[in-house]
């Protein structure tokens, strides 16, 4: 069946680069800047439908869930993208945030662009990853519209695992099927059609906010500070001890003993340092505010 392009904003032709084609590669650059530059106050319209999709996503997870993205091309791997930086940034589990994406892991870096049209593999993508009721699965498509989005949609709605969705068109087809839906009306690309532009850094900043405020609500993050980061190469090391420094106020080399001391956990050696408790008191008390550092600090005063 072929498929109705025209009522998509993401389709129509942008007036503002009718004529992108002969200009110099500044006037280009210029071009996609100035586009670029409209699609925050795009998101900032959608906040309210955010925050709300963040509050399920929140509940899930603290009673064991998983945060599933799942989508096709372009979509597909900037969930990949946002559920692959959550580990390292917050310490958390890889199986807790999960991109799932048309075609498989190859699909990644070779197009697979005709994966997107079966709803049946969305729903056996899902099956295969033991989707319950008591995950959540944002599907993510610019379009609104790919039938494997679809399909995984409509087979978690059946089994009561909440649902939410990303589109940057109105009125989208997955948004009418998901719980909670978030559509984030971009506009025209620079290149008519071309979505992993204006579309893609759309769906980029929605997908930073859902996945970073959910962490922050689970406190994996003291002040501003990512107080659960693994420091697993060089760069993370020194961030862990200076987010140590940052948080207590203490010099270096007390940062770096308590860094030791504290099993290379941030967050531990801040509650170590902050509290006058030994190692296995801290973690006991962190354990009591459920890793909510800030909780459990106030909670001695």
């Amino acid at each position: 069946m072929e498929v109705d392009l025209k009522k998509l904003e993401t389709e129509n032709q942008n007036v503002n680069t009718m004529n992108i084609d002969t200009c110099t590669s500044e006037e280009i650059v210029t071009l996609i800047n100035n586009e670029d530059a409209t699609v925050a106050e795009s998101v900032r319209k959608q906040l309210p439908q955010i925050a709300r999709l963040v509050d399920v996503i929140v509940e899930q997870l603290e009673k064991g869930g998983h945060l599933y993205y799942i989508g096709a091309g372009t979509s597909g791997r900037l969930g990949f993208l946002d559920a692959a930086e959550c580990p390292p940034t917050y310490g958390v589990p890889y199986e807790m945030v999960v991109g799932i994406m048309a075609g498989g892991f190859e699909a990644l870096y070779k197009a697979k662009e005709g994966a997107e049209d079966s709803a049946e593999l969305g729903v056996n993508d899902c099956k295969e990853h033991n989707l319950t009721k008591d995950d959540v699965l944002v599907g993510i498509a610019a379009s609104g519209r790919t039938p494997y989005v679809i399909g995984a949609l409509k087979y978690a709605n059946e089994i009561g695992c909440p649902t939410g969705s990303v589109a940057c068109v109105s009125d989208s087809q997955i948004g009418k099927i998901a719980k909670y839906p978030i559509e984030v009306v971009s506009g025209q690309e620079v290149v008519t059609g071309s979505t992993r532009m204006k579309a893609g850094t759309a769906q980029k900043m929605v997908l930073n906010m859902l996945s970073t405020a959910s962490m922050i609500r689970l406190g994996k993050v003291y002040n501003n500070l990512m107080v659960d980061v693994k420091p697993t190469n060089e760069k993370l090391v020194s961030r862990a001890k200076g987010i140590i420094v940052k948080a207590t106020g203490c010099d270096k080399e007390t940062a770096e003993k308590l860094f030791e001391e504290a099993d290379k956990n941030p967050k531990l050696a801040i509650a170590m340092y902050e509290t006058g408790l030994s190692k296995k008191e801290a973690r006991a008390l962190l354990d009591k505010y459920k890793g909510h550092l800030k909780e459990a600090l106030l909670s001695l005063k």
